[in-house]
Parts: structure tokens; C-alpha cells; sequence
């Protein structure tokens, strides 16, 4: 798991913000219920964001990254990966995810992707991000090849490469990849390594994606964290740079 249960982004809430929020269940095109949370500005938003979580899947984390984002005048949903194992309601701390991870597909997230994003754009967004962490870090590219119009994609500290089932990664399907990408890596990550960031770069350039692949030196995998006080700047600058590349790439 990559945030501990009482994490909560290393974003400043900007208090008064006219925001509202809702738990959603949405459906996506195979029939799958699965449970959402969705923050959004009392004005209209033209930027639409998919949160997608790490391994454990919808919990409070991401639901406060959502309000954040909603706070800064962007619609965001952030969605659970398991309804079609584990169903729609809340979960307990003691929920073993790992069962249910191993149950779901590449193609189930990204038809799930598809349902949030189409969710956002009856709602009025026009420009779609996908902003992953670690498992969702890597969705998160390989939506960019799910065919959903997206305006970028975003991961922070994803497995770039084939997965353990040799499954092809966001590297190995560079060539697929239609949206920018930004990458947010962990320096010290203990399972993703400088040559593996190194290789996914490569292979973006190969491919002529529009990318940036950024390693925090020294920090670890789930570095962004408020709790990970001594890597403060670290997420401060990978913030900065989230909100800078969807500015550049909103339209």
C-alpha cells in the first residue's frame, strides 16, 4: 500500500473555497458498479480530473486529493478499482486488498477510466488528466493508450515497465500513448529502479510523446505524503508541477 490509512495529501485546503462533494456509484460499459467520490467547484469546471488510487483502492486519501483539486477550480472524481470483486459499499482498515488487485485486469481499469471520464464530461469538463499513484501511477500512463481523449496523464511513482505476469507496461507502450505524460519518481524506490525510469523516458522520446520524467533524489516510493515531513519540498515541487502541466495542457 503506498499511503498509510490516516495519510492525507501534502496540499494546503484553501479554506472558504465553494466546493461540493458527493459518493458516487458509477457504471461502466461491461456492467461494472463501482464506487466513486467526486469534488467539484461551484462554478463551472472545463478541467476534469481521474484520480486513480494505489492498491487498496477508494479510501480517504484520494478523497481529500479530490477536494483539493476542486478547491483550485477542477472537477475530479477519484474511483475504486473493485467493485466488480468486492462491491460498492465502504470498507473497513482491515479490507486485504492484494486478493482483489489480483482479480483485476488492465482492460477493467481502463473501462472503469472510461466511465469516470465520461462522468466529468457530462458534467461540463471539456480538458480530462488522469493523476495515479504507484498501481494508479501506472494506469494512469496507460490510459493515455485507452483511447479516452485525454488532454495528459500523470503518475507518481508507477511501474514504467512490463509487470511481474510480463504484461506490458507504459514503456513497452510508448508507442500507443496518444496524451502528455509526467512522471513523479521516487529516487529511493526500492521496486522501481533509476534504469527503469531511464528506459521509460527513452522510450517516450523514441515514440514522440510529449513527456517529462522527474526523480526525486533520495526520496522514497510514497514520498507525498504529509506525514513524510523531511521530503516537504519534494512534494511541494511535484504539486507544483502537477498544476503547472495541466495549465499548459487545459487548453
Amino acid at each position: 500500500m503506498c499511503f498509510e490509512l490516516d495519510s492525507v495529501p501534502p496540499v494546503p485546503v484553501i479554506r472558504g473555497a465553494a466546493v461540493s462533494h458527493e459518493d458516487l456509484v458509477l457504471e461502466s460499459a461491461d456492467g461494472n458498479n463501482f464506487a466513486a467520490f467526486a469534488a467539484a467547484p461551484d462554478e463551472p469546471a472545463h478541467v476534469g480530473v481521474v484520480i486513480l488510487p494505489d492498491v487498496r483502492g477508494l479510501y480517504r486519501f484520494y478523497e481529500e486529493l479530490a477536494l483539493r483539486f476542486a478547491e483550485r477550480g477542477m472537477a475530479a472524481v477519484a474511483f475504486d478499482y473493485f467493485g466488480r470483486t468486492a462491491g460498492v459499499s465502504k470498507r473497513g482498515d482491515d479490507f486485504e486488498y492484494m486478493a482483489h488487485v489480483e482479480q483485476t485486469t488492465p482492460e477493467q481499469v481502463q473501462a472503469d477510466v472510461r466511465a469516470a471520464v465520461e462522468y466529468l464530461r457530462s458534467s461540463g469538463a471539456s480538458s480530462i488528466f488522469t493523476v495515479g499513484f504507484c498501481y494508479g501511477g501506472r494506469n494512469s500512463w496507460l490510459s493515455a493508450a485507452g483511447g479516452h481523449g485525454l488532454a495528459g496523464a500523470i503518475g507518481f511513482y508507477g511501474r514504467p515497465g512490463e509487470g511481474s505476469d510480463g504484461t506490458p507496461g507504459p514503456s513497452q507502450r510508448a508507442s500507443e500513448l496518444d496524451a502528455p505524460i509526467l512522471g513523479l519518481q521516487a529516487g529511493a524506490d526500492r521496486n522501481i529502479s533509476a534504469e527503469d525510469n531511464a528506459a521509460f523516458d527513452e522510450a517516450l522520446a523514441a515514440a514522440g510523446v510529449e513527456h517529462e520524467i522527474v526523480t526525486y533524489d533520495g526520496a522514497p516510493h510514497s514520498f507525498f505524503d504529509r506525514s513524510q515531513e523531511e521530503f516537504a519540498a519534494d512534494s511541494d515541487d511535484a504539486w507544483a508541477r502537477v498544476l503547472a502541466f495541466i495549465e499548459a495542457h487545459s487548453g
